[in-house]
């Protein structure tokens, strides 16, 4: 009989694309998600049989130990990317991936791959930041196997970064350059991230290690947003914002999360944009996991199109 992985939050954006690339291994997957409601449509993904999805709360010990149970290996996707109620980085981050490893780590579980992103440290000003490092480092505690997998942002249909640039750019008349624009973001395909994972859980040679993942071409904030302007064929002026005065819009954002309102920005991700978001010189990546970076151009203009005026039939002039 085929192993049994658990995947704690396999129902998002990320999730289904990683449950999609084991169930072709052969994996028997269970999907254990806060709201089943939105997982159910996984289910074809596999066999008959092959894919099962439970309720869990990864703050709730007893949930976390049905999930687990007689599973051989575990992938926590667990995260938010802002905090809002009780959904927050440290509830969600750093105790629930130190509880998940701590009980993986008592069923004697030694493949565990952890979630992370480009940037965790403990030590971060970045609640976001701060909190993928903790998780990080409870996880190598409690399971020296495990392996940890920091993507920088993650692009295909539906992501929450040039979806979400694209909306801001029909919305408004002109696109701030925060702190300038200088930021650098290394975007990764999200199917080339559910490879990743799939390889990963393939061999015992990636026990303990740690991958950074991004794609072929490096972009400043402001070319990000240049190409999205673009690509949707409404370009619109860039304009120079101080990251102090971001912060101040972003206090109305963290708001906005606080009555559960999805915002534009927060403080905390402001936070964020003054560091890069690239995949360190020495850190292993796609290429160590034999995996050929695709680049946002053959991906992304496949799903902006609906942002044009004329949608797909939209002709660019000059």
């Amino acid at each position: 009989m085929a192993e049994l992985v658990t995947i704690f939050g396999g129902s998002g954006f990320v999730g289904k694309q990683v449950v999609r690339a084991l169930a072709k291994q052969g994996w028997r997957i269970r999907v254990a998600v806060r709201k089943p409601t939105v997982a159910y449509d996984l289910k074809p993904a596999g066999d008959v049989g092959q894919i099962q999805v439970v309720r869990c709360d990864v703050r709730k010990e007893a949930d976390i130990d049905r999930a687990l149970d007689g599973a051989s290996a575990v992938i926590n996707l667990v995260g938010i990317l802002y905090q809002t109620g009780a959904q927050t980085f440290d509830a969600l981050h750093r105790q629930a991936s130190t509880t998940i490893a701590q009980k993986a780590a008592v069923l004697s579980i030694k493949r565990f791959v952890q979630m992370s992103a480009i940037g965790a440290d403990a030590n971060s000003s970045s609640k976001y930041a701060a909190s993928k490092g903790q998780a990080e480092a409870a996880v190598l505690k409690a399971i020296p196997t495990a392996t940890i997998v920091r993507p920088s942002v993650i692009f295909g249909p539906q992501d929450g970064f040039f979806t979400s640039l694209a909306y801001q750019t029909k919305m408004f008349p002109f696109m701030p350059s925060i702190g300038g624009g200088k930021t650098k973001f290394q975007p990764v395909y999200i199917g080339d991230v559910a490879q990743a994972f799939a390889e990963i859980m393939s061999s015992d040679a990636h026990f303990g290690k740690t991958y950074e993942l991004g794609g072929p071409k490096v972009y400043s904030f402001n070319d990000v947003v240049k190409y999205v302007g673009q690509e949707v064929m409404a370009p619109k002026p860039l304009i120079y914002m101080p990251f102090f005065v971001a912060s101040a819009i972003g206090i109305g954002g963290d708001l906005m999360a606080a009555f559960g309102l999805p915002p534009l920005v927060t403080t905390d991700q402001v936070l964020l944009l003054q560091k890069d978001n690239v995949v360190g010189a020495q850190a292993a990546g796609l290429k160590a996991l034999g995996i050929a970076p695709t680049a946002v151009e053959s991906v992304v203009p496949g799903y902006l199109w609906r942002f044009r005026k004329n949608g797909q039939f939209a002709v660019a002039v000059g």
